[in-house]
């Protein structure tokens, strides 16, 4: 039902397709979320402590997942060009160098981790007493990062060629067994010790094994037969290691210069909130988590279609893409959002029911804004994904940069009471001067104002650098050409 050929993607109805490429992906992102919350689940019912030690890996989890997007996303975009240029051949040696990047890059970020994690998470203004639990589970966690981005690259190559089911079923099966293991390993079951917090991360570990083999397997021809790695492909090519790590390397900045931000903000939400303002912006953001979930898997489908269509040699498709791509989820969104806005104070007793009244009127608060800026935040999405098709991720890069640290942290710092004095807060050390006193508000206002001139600002950029003939040039670079005097009439 959910199959996509080849020629549907180069010729078939866009939005058809594109709606048909998300939907597996949209389901694996939410088996993804599911899985982040088995391990809170049960860790849940051990202590609080327990608890709070996942959450303070969390940011630095996220941080580090920017390296394996360097490998995962770039290489998912040139195997799509390649795909769609027949390129068989091509595709497969791009998806084995790309994994070997992603195996060398988080390797290297990896080993320091995993021998000083302790070190690591002190930076974070960890307390003492949950220093050496959440190292523990992090150095667990980060210990495998390479097999997973492994695993995560090889999986983009299956997306690229348009099998998203692929994905969507290893996904699923690494979910189950981290259901099973994670209980069994935490609480200890038969021969099995009680292991903890470091149970927790063993299940997580082992899920991501099986999924690793899973998808290899895939890969061997193994149950699929959309993508498969051949003997000839298995050869280092320092020239696609290069054009890998060009694409991937500004998504890879993207990630980390938002993800820093996230950290940083949410020292400023404790330091203007206190525990109500935490709690307000740790519900909103999990809600908004749910919420970008189709946004993303339609930018992982747009960005695979984008690809095979510059391939093929068919830049007006690729534009038209973007296009249909960005409309179908700015309208989903604003139905999302409307929803939201009317039912915030439900969705925050679901959530967090023993909130105080204070915690609550905040949390409906930065539920109703969010929601009247999901349109822009979800839109966003679809651009990016038509610069990342065209191998214009450098935008990406410069987009969040301004997004994150010329808008929302500016804004956010306003909320530091004007009476603070210079100093280090929260995660790094990082000073910040006295604010104007707006209140945790500020905040939230400032997460909005990101969202929607960042839309604004990047959808501008794009027409502009469609009329400039981007696509027919990304067109006539994949099919071999420089793209020195493509017609911008002819995108």
């Amino acid at each position: 039902m959910l199959d996509v050929d080849r020629e549907a993607i180069t010729d078939g109805p866009v939005g058809r397709v594109l709606l048909l490429l998300a939907a597996p992906l949209v389901a694996q992102n939410l088996v993804y979320v599911a899985n982040a919350l088995v391990d809170t689940f049960w860790l849940g019912r051990v202590s609080e402590d327990a608890v709070a030690a996942v959450g303070l890996s969390l940011p630095i989890q996220s941080l580090l997942g920017a390296a394996v997007v360097i490998a995962a996303v770039g290489t998912q975009i040139l195997v799509a060009q390649r795909a769609g240029g027949e390129d068989g051949s091509g595709a497969r040696r791009v998806a084995v160098n790309g994994a070997l990047v992603a195996l060398a890059v988080t390797g290297a970020i990896a080993v320091p981790v995993v021998a000083y994690p302790e070190e690591l998470v002190r930076l974070l203004g960890a307390d003492p007493a949950l220093a050496g639990t959440t190292a523990t589970y992090l150095a667990i966690i980060v210990a495998v990062l390479p097999v997973g981005a492994v695993g995560d690259t090889v999986e983009n190559c299956f997306t690229a060629y348009g099998d998203t089911r692929a994905v969507l079923h290893v996904s699923v099966v690494s979910v189950l067994v981290n259901l099973v293991a994670a209980p069994a390993l935490i609480f200890g079951v038969g021969p099995v010790p009680e292991l903890g917090v470091a149970g927790a991360a063993l299940g997580t570990v082992l899920s991501g094994i099986v999924g690793f083999v899973h998808i290899l397997a895939y890969a061997a021809g193994i149950g699929r037969d959309t993508f498969r790695l051949t003997r000839d492909a298995f050869a280092v090519d320092l020239s696609v290691v290069r054009e890998v790590v060009a694409v991937g390397l500004p998504l890879g900045g993207q990630r980390g210069v938002s993800e820093l931000v996230r950290v940083l903000v949410v020292s400023l939400v404790a330091i203007a909130g206190g525990a109500a303002g935490v709690a307000a912006y740790t519900v909103g953001a999990r809600v908004a988590t749910l919420a970008v979930v189709p946004a993303l898997g339609m930018q992982q489908a747009a960005q695979s279609m984008i690809g095979q269509n510059l391939g093929a040699d068919a830049p007006h498709r690729a534009r038209r893409t973007t296009m249909v791509g960005t409309k179908l989820v700015v309208v989903g969104f604003l139905a999302l959002g409307a929803v939201q806005f009317l039912f915030a104070g439900a969705i925050a007793d679901l959530l967090a029911p023993d909130l105080t009244a204070t915690g609550r009127s905040l949390s409906v608060l930065y539920l109703r804004i969010l929601a009247v800026t999901y349109w822009a935040l979800g839109g966003t999405y679809t651009l990016l994904a038509g610069f990342n098709g065209a191998s214009r991720t450098r935008t990406s890069f410069v987009a969040d940069l301004i997004k994150y640290w010329a808008i929302r942290f500016p804004i956010a710092v306003a909320a530091v009471p004007a009476t603070a004095t210079f100093g280090a807060f929260g995660a790094f050390g990082v000073a910040v001067a006295p604010g104007l006193g707006w209140g945790v508000e500020a905040v939230f206002w400032a997460v909005a104002a990101s969202n929607v001139v960042g839309f604004l600002g990047l959808g501008a950029y794009f027409w502009y650098t469609t009329r400039r003939g981007m696509f027919a040039n990304a067109a006539e670079r994949a099919s071999g050409g420089d793209g020195a005097g493509a017609d911008p009439a002819d995108d």
